[in-house]
C-alpha cells in the first residue's frame, strides 16, 4: 500500500501546480531563472576580488553593486515559481523537507545579498575605493551557502525527480530509429 502511495507522491511532484507560472510538464521555469541570481552573485564576487587589485577600482565596486541588485531581482523571480514547485510536492517527504531547507537557504542568501546591496549603497566604502573586507566577506560566504542550497536544488531534481519528466517520457529520446 505505501508503495503505491509513494507513487503517487512522487507523480504529484512532477506535475506543474500551474503550467501558466511554473512551467509546464517537463520545463520548469524555476532552473532556467535561478541562472540569473547565481551569475550575477558569481559575476559580483569576481568584481569585488578585482576591486581590491586594480589601480582605479570604483567601476568594478559600482559594477558589483548593480550586479547584486540584478541578482536579487532575479532571486525573488526564481522564488516565486520555485514556491510553485514546492507545493506539488507532498508534506512530510524527504523531499519536502530537502525542498524547505533549499528555499529556507535561499531566502537566506537574497537577504543577504538584499543587506549588502544596502551596506553599499549607505557608504560602506569611500568612492572610488575598492570593496571593504567586510562587504566582499559577506558576498563570499553567501555564494557558499548558495552553492549548498544549489547542491540541494539538485538533489530534489536529479534524486527526488521534482519537476523531472516520468522515466517513461524520457525513454523516448534513447529510442533507435530504425531504418528501412
Amino acid at each position: 500500500m505505501t508503495v503505491n502511495r509513494d507513487l503517487k507522491d512522487l507523480h504529484q511532484a512532477k506535475q506543474p501546480v500551474s503550467a501558466v507560472l511554473a512551467g509546464p510538464y517537463g520545463h520548469p521555469f524555476h532552473p532556467i531563472l535561478v541562472t540569473v541570481p547565481i551569475g550575477a552573485w558569481v559575476s559580483s564576487l569576481v568584481f569585488d576580488i578585482a576591486s581590491r587589485i586594480v589601480h582605479r577600482p570604483g567601476f568594478l565596486a559600482q559594477g558589483s553593486a548593480w550586479l547584486i541588485a540584478i541578482g536579487v531581482l532575479g532571486a525573488l523571480a526564481a522564488a516565486c515559481v520555485g514556491f510553485l514547485d514546492l507545493f506539488a510536492i507532498p508534506t512530510g517527504t524527504p523531499a519536502f523537507r530537502t525542498g524547505m531547507v533549499h528555499m529556507g537557504l535561499n531566502l537566506a542568501v537574497t537577504a543577504a545579498y538584499a543587506t549588502g546591496f544596502a551596506w553599499r549603497q549607505g557608504g560602506g566604502h569611500p568612492e572610488g575605493q575598492g570593496v571593504g573586507y567586510g562587504q566582499l566577506a559577506l558576498s563570499a560566504v553567501a555564494l557558499a551557502a548558495l552553492g549548498l542550497s544549489g547542491h540541494l536544488g539538485g538533489k530534489l531534481a536529479y534524486r527526488y525527480g521534482v519537476r523531472v519528466a516520468e522515466e517513461s517520457v524520457q525513454a523516448e529520446g534513447y529510442r533507435h530509429r530504425h531504418r528501412s
